[in-house]
């Protein structure tokens, strides 16, 4: 056997082969357009359509829902301020009683008049 007639039949068996290939890939693109391609689509189409209008209702309720959280943490923190505010108020006021009365316990006892035992009692 020569070198051509071992190519020729070498060529005749990669032809063969690919005619057996085109006939098999015939029958599956067949078979895809009778079957269920059109009724995939129509499903894919109605999900994407319904995916949108989940997506927009979602857009508008965080839209919504997020405009009127802002405003609730704004209004918290001025009020922090204000309460930051009365805490150091209430501090000193309590600094200021703590002073007075250690003020007043060192100093030394007064007698009281006779007088004012007798009211007092």
């Amino acid at each position: 056997m020569t070198f051509s007639v071992f190519t020729n039949f070498l060529v005749m068996m990669l032809c063969i082969a690919v005619l057996v290939q085109s006939v098999r890939m015939m029958r599956s693109l067949k078979a895809v357009k009778d079957g269920g391609l059109r009724d995939t689509v129509a499903a894919l189409d109605n999900a994407t359509r319904e995916a949108r209008a989940v997506l927009s209702e979602l857009k508008k309720t965080l839209q919504t829902d997020c405009a009127s959280n802002a405003r609730t943490v704004i209004d918290g923190g001025k009020i922090l301020e204000e309460l930051t505010m009365m805490i150091g108020i209430g501090n000193s006021v309590a600094e200021r009683i703590l002073e007075a009365s250690g003020k007043a316990s060192k100093a030394p006892a007064k007698p009281a008049s006779r007088a004012a035992a007798k009211k007092a009692a």
